[in-house]
């Protein structure tokens, strides 16, 4: 894949840029992951005026460690859910590092998905670092994997109909637990929907020079996230952590990879989709050249972007074309 960007960002993200900057909000590697998080958290608009489902739950299941929450957002199916287990659904995975985010900061991205869609959304709300780094996170997105493989006919979801999708570290989580499936032969996966994942070091790409700061997510985040996420160095050679250090990809789910122009991790996640096309995977690149890491989610007022509408049908597009 050749990931470009434009010569500026698109008119939205620039002034989305002026008014995060006018915010003053402090860099995350100048706080704590607690200040952090919190911060996040308020910056995301609320969904639930905007996007309306026929139901949202909170639930607890079994995780490796300790009770594992999920929240199921559930579109319906002309106004009843169907006995029969016949639906695709979509496991997901938020973004922020492995360090910040949760099922709320992600709430939007997930009714967006299920209500443009048609199909369940599970959100998941894995274990964040420095308080359990690598690989606790991944540990309870297998383990909700293999609960919602159990749980899907309950959920009018069809076990053989289900994908993986995340951004960003997300991202990284959901191609990491693909891989860890088809390593352990576990449940079946089919379809991954990878938005800027984090896939292995983008730190010796173009993208990662050019966008190093001023477009939200910057290099000096970027390694404040993999300081609190590995707590050996030596983890970071994992393949479960970087998928795309494995050296064998093939017989892994279809893919949609998502990138925008101006992220440092832009070129990450075009190597990763031209390392599964050369394994024989059938991969879906989309590059979006003038927009900014974390453009997917900013569906919703009062920052609504026009690309992020077109992203999001994209991808249902092409879970669509793969899983009808």
């Amino acid at each position: 894949m050749d990931p470009t960007r434009t010569d500026e960002p698109h008119p939205d993200a620039r002034a989305f840029l002026r008014r995060y900057e006018a915010a003053d909000v402090p860099p995350f590697e100048e706080v704590t992951p607690r200040e952090a998080r919190e911060l996040m958290e308020r910056m995301q608009p609320p969904a639930e005026s905007t996007v309306s489902l026929e139901s949202v739950e909170d639930r607890t299941i079994d995780g490796p460690r300790d009770d594992l929450r999920v929240r199921i957002y559930d579109p319906g199916t002309g106004g009843e859910r169907e006995a029969a287990a016949s639906r695709p659904g979509i496991l997901y995975f938020h973004g922020g590092g492995w360090v910040l985010g949760s099922v709320e900061t992600h709430d939007g991205t997930c009714r967006t998905l299920a209500a443009e869609s048609g199909y369940p959304v599970v959100s998941v709300d894995y274990a964040l670092a420095p308080e359990h780094p690598f690989p606790a996170g991944l540990c309870d997105c297998y383990a909700a994997l293999e609960w919602l493989a159990d749980a899907a006919s309950e959920l009018g979801i069809d076990p053989d109909r289900i994908a993986l999708a995340g951004d960003s570290a997300g991202g990284n989580l959901a191609a990491a637990t693909a891989l860890l499936a088809r390593d352990r032969d576990g449940p079946s996966i089919a379809y991954q929907v990878l938005v800027y994942p984090v896939t292995g070091d983008p730190t010796d790409t173009d993208a990662y020079e050019e966008n190093a700061d001023g477009y939200l997510l910057t290099a000096d985040e970027i390694a404040w996230f993999r300081r609190h996420y590995f707590e050996d160095p030596i983890d970071e050679g994992n393949v479960y952590a970087f998928p795309r250090r494995a050296a064998d990809l093939s017989a892994l789910p279809p893919a949609t990879i998502v990138t925008a122009g101006f992220d440092p991790v832009r070129d990450d996640g075009a190597a990763y989709a031209d390392r599964l096309e050369e394994a024989g995977v059938a991969v879906t690149y989309r590059n979006y050249e003038d927009m900014i890491h974390g453009f997917f989610g900013m569906t919703a007022d009062p920052v609504a972007f026009d690309r992020a509408h077109e992203a999001v049908a994209a991808v249902v597009d092409d879970l669509e074309s793969a899983l009808e």
